[in-house]
């Protein structure tokens, strides 16, 4: 029986960046500080409050006072450790530099051992978001996971390999990366052979003129079905 994915994964807003540098620099804040500090209305705080705590970025504590008060409590806003790790867009140039530095590695051995580790710690950081009993459940689950992150993805069999199946990505998480260097394709297979728990194939590439990515997942005498052990260390990756 295929197990659903955890309800508390959250839908991906888009940052509400002038809210968080406000609450970056001077927060914990309260509502008529925030009405100020933005110049719009309480309900346009309150609206755009909601969003970001329900994206996981802010958090709200109530405000404690030395008099009882009657009426609604006071509550001040503030950043999670994920709305603080939102600073900055800095993170292309840093991608681009480090894959550079990989693709200036000569010997093929140690490229393919690093693209190995790679793929593994890009899986380690969503495994715990992935879930199902067989290869085709678990990359369902992750084809959910890539289209919360605004990667335009579905998992299709394939009519010619008894249908076995096919993620097919209309849209690169690496596009720069990619163009590069095709290394990048070969981390994010490997990444899905250890989520899904099965060996997985690049056998169409956009870089090839195509209109889609497609991943063929299979099994063979090398590889189980059975979903791998999760890493101790795992961690949830929060909206890149």
């Amino acid at each position: 029986m295929t197990r659903k994915a955890p309800s508390s994964h959250r839908t991906r807003q888009p940052l509400d960046r002038p809210l968080l540098e406000v609450l970056r620099s001077d927060g914990p804040l309260e509502i008529d500080d925030l009405t100020n500090a933005l110049d719009v209305t309480a309900t346009a705080v309150r609206q755009r409050l909601q969003r970001a705590i329900e994206s996981g970025l802010v958090d709200r504590e109530q405000v404690a006072t030395s008099q009882p008060r009657r009426g609604r409590p006071r509550f001040a806003y503030r950043l999670t450790a994920a709305g603080r790790e939102t600073a900055g867009d800095n993170f292309r140039d840093l991608a681009s530099v480090l894959w550079e530095e990989v693709r200036s590695i000569r010997e093929p051995t140690i490229r393919r051992g690093l693209l190995g580790r790679i793929g593994k710690a890009l899986a380690a950081r969503c495994s715990d978001q992935v879930s199902g009993e067989t290869p085709g459940e678990r990359l369902q689950s992750v084809a959910h996971l890539l289209q919360q992150r605004a990667i335009s993805c579905r998992v299709e069999a394939e009519p010619t390999s008894d249908c076995l199946p096919v993620l097919v990505t209309h849209s690169c998480p690496y596009p720069e990366l990619a163009e590069q260097d095709r290394g990048i394709c070969a981390a994010e297979r490997l990444m899905l052979e250890d989520l899904v728990g099965s060996p997985v194939q690049l056998a169409d590439c956009r870089l090839d003129g195509g209109e889609c990515c497609r991943f063929v997942t299979g099994s063979d005498n090398r590889r189980s079905a059975t979903p791998p052990e999760k890493p101790r260390h795992a961690m949830v990756q929060q909206v890149h």
